[in-house]
């Protein structure tokens, strides 16, 4: 695109409206080129690139409505697009988005900050709005995402979002609670955890939730019980190798995705356990598959299509200009229970 923008796009906030070529002005570069900045177009060296979002940044430049012609679609990032977890994830957003009238852009990060190559592609399609799973915004990345008016929603943030952009996550603590607290009522007292990175929020939260259902059964929790993991299946069979090869190992776990119990369950395999008899496992998620394995598994459920769906709506309505009810949502977990945990010493 070149030529200029509507001189009203921008304007400096709390400060008399400025138009692009006042931008162009300040970055000591030409209208063509801020126009072309704004709109996302790839044909911008970095350097000069970076000297307009630098202006736009300083001086609190924003949009001062809504810009014609805005593509009907839905951008939904993730940080890795594979497994069931995502599959939930696109079925919740592509209900509410085909509702709308509305497509779904995929894209994956391979990392847990987008790239630059993102925004400016983010930029250029102008979506309604943009769903980020499982990740966050460099501060740079954030401006321009605010000076574009372009509704950017976290689901299951990695860390606390703050009040800077709308959120959907679960109820992370009491799901830990109840997860252990099952495993308490049994009788078991012997209970270890695998975790999530420790700087993801949903993981800090199920651990909590983990450690005060033993606090509140007055059973001391050890460290040789707890292992960081990364949400994969892997975490599951390493660290389980290692818990199982202990002189006095735990009864039953508690992993923080059902991935890692995957993982767990060929760990006690190869240890010749049985599960539920010699080991009871509770999982978090409740994936589609859980509910096949042998034995079928016993886990929190976090309501992903549900949760994904109220992100959607979110940006969706923040897209059209509207003022949502919630800025900040908790959907509830649930404990369901299945054939992977038993009473400690049942025969």
């Amino acid at each position: 695109m070149t030529g200029t923008t509507d001189p009203s796009l921008v304007t400096r906030a709390a400060a008399p409206e400025m138009t692009v070529a006042q931008i162009a002005e300040l970055a000591g570069v030409s209208v063509p080129t801020v126009s072309r900045v704004i709109n996302g177009r790839s044909d911008v060296a970095p350097r000069t690139r970076a000297k307009v979002e630098e202006v736009i940044s300083r001086h609190g430049f924003r949009r001062l409505k809504k810009p014609a012609g805005r593509s009907a679609l839905v951008e939904l990032v993730f940080h890795e697009l594979a497994g069931a977890y995502a599959m939930e994830i696109i079925k919740g957003v592509e209900r509410v988005a085909d509702q709308n009238g509305l497509a779904v852009v995929l894209s994956e990060m391979h990392g847990h900050t987008p790239g630059r190559g993102w925004i400016e592609g983010v930029l250029a399609r102008r979506p309604i709005g943009v769903i980020a799973v499982f990740s966050g915004l460099t501060p740079q990345q954030s401006d321009q995402i605010r000076s574009r008016d372009i509704p950017f929603v976290l689901l299951d943030p990695t860390g606390d979002p703050g009040h800077q952009f709308p959120s959907v996550g679960a109820a992370n603590w009491s799901g830990g609670f109840s997860a252990t607290r099952h495993l308490l009522e049994l009788g078991h007292r012997r209970i270890a955890t695998i975790t999530g990175p420790h700087r993801m929020l949903s993981s800090r939260a199920r651990l909590d939730g983990y450690r005060a259902a033993m606090d509140a059964a007055g059973t001391p929790v050890t460290p040789d019980l707890i292992y960081e993991g990364t949400f994969q299946t892997e975490d599951g069979l390493t660290h389980g190798r290692t818990l199982l090869a202990l002189a006095d190992r735990p009864t039953a776990v508690f992993t923080h995705n059902d991935l890692q119990a995957l993982g767990l369950y060929r760990a006690a395999a190869e240890a010749g356990l049985r599960i539920p008899d010699d080991l009871s496992v509770v999982g978090f998620d409740d994936l589609p598959l859980t509910g096949w394995i042998t034995p079928p598994l016993t886990t929190v459920r976090q309501p992903l299509t549900e949760m994904a769906a109220s992100a959607a709506d979110l940006a969706i309505t923040l897209g059209r200009g509207e003022t949502p009810q919630h800025h900040r949502l908790e959907l509830a977990t649930e404990l369901i229970v299945r054939g992977s945990t038993t009473p400690f010493g049942a025969p």
